[in-house]
């Protein structure tokens, strides 16, 4: 599989890696077929999970080789990292003001972004893409810096970073399409819903593969904005969601697991 992936383009690596992170997302929300009753503490533990995953994959995976790439040059080394990761946190925060968007378990009143008629589901959908943009962008930005030819940057650690999304996608999926059934929708628009918080993934993959191949000298630049990106992610909605039942112990213990699951696959395979 890796002798596979290695002789084909940057682009087209994001892109097989990003539909495996997609499928990963649509199994963990066809466990909506299996019962509506999966508890909120388990769902809880789940989101922990992920954001210890998506903790682990911004240091790891993104903001170290961009540390990394950035020393001997003639500003300083942590300048580079610093510029995209808050740029990436800024224009996260910028989306979620603009785009119209209702969180899972929010009442319409809540709802965030410019003001709209939109119907709720449809402003939900648009609450799960935002959320999985920057995933799919940090897998893309690492095969780009394989591609790139980043001494740092290795296929293994491109593709250990990919196995990690795909597997904190899996209870993702899950936290989207349960809820849903939860409010009376059935099952097969709860699962319909669910994939599709992952299917921006591909998309978002193959555009941060591309920009990197074609300014090479951004890369540095482009690694942090990714982390950034998914830091905001983690710390606006992720975890405050998966506290809001007061499963804190839970939640807490599933981010370290997350954390320490991502932070063994790109130090072994990276």
């Amino acid at each position: 599989m890796k002798d596979f992936l290695f002789n084909l383009n940057p682009a087209s690596q994001a892109l097989l890696a990003t539909l495996f992170t997609w499928a990963m997302t649509a199994l963990g929300a066809a466990m909506v077929f299996i019962g509506r009753d999966i508890s909120k503490r388990m769902l809880d533990g789940m989101l922990g999970f992920a954001a210890g995953v998506m903790i682990a994959a911004s240091y790891w995976s993104l903001l170290a080789p961009a540390i990394e790439m950035s020393e001997g040059k003639d500003i300083p080394s942590w300048f580079p990292p610093a510029v995209g990761f808050l740029s990436g946190g800024i224009f996260l925060w910028a989306i979620d003001k603009v785009l119209p968007h209702l969180h899972i378990g929010f009442q319409m009143k809540e709802k965030e972004g410019i003001k709209t008629s939109w119907h709720r589901t449809t402003l939900l959908v648009l609450a799960i893409t935002l959320h999985n943009f920057p995933e799919g962008l940090a897998v893309g930005v690492a095969f780009g810096a394989v591609g790139a030819g980043l001494p740092s940057a290795t296929l293994a650690g491109a593709i250990a970073l990919a196995v990690g999304i795909g597997i904190q996608n899996f209870p993702e999926g899950t936290a989207v399409s349960v809820p849903l059934r939860r409010e009376g929708l059935s099952r097969f628009k709860s699962f319909w819903l669910g994939q599709l918080s992952g299917v921006v993934e591909p998309v978002a993959g193959v555009l941060g593969a591309a920009a990197v191949i074609f300014a090479k000298p951004l890369l540095p630049y482009a690694l942090s904005f990714a982390a950034g990106a998914m830091i905001f992610v983690v710390v606006e909605e992720v975890i405050p969601e998966s506290q809001r039942s007061h499963n804190t112990d839970l939640a807490t213990m599933g981010s370290m697991i997350g954390f320490t699951v991502m932070m063994v696959l790109d130090v072994a395979f990276g």
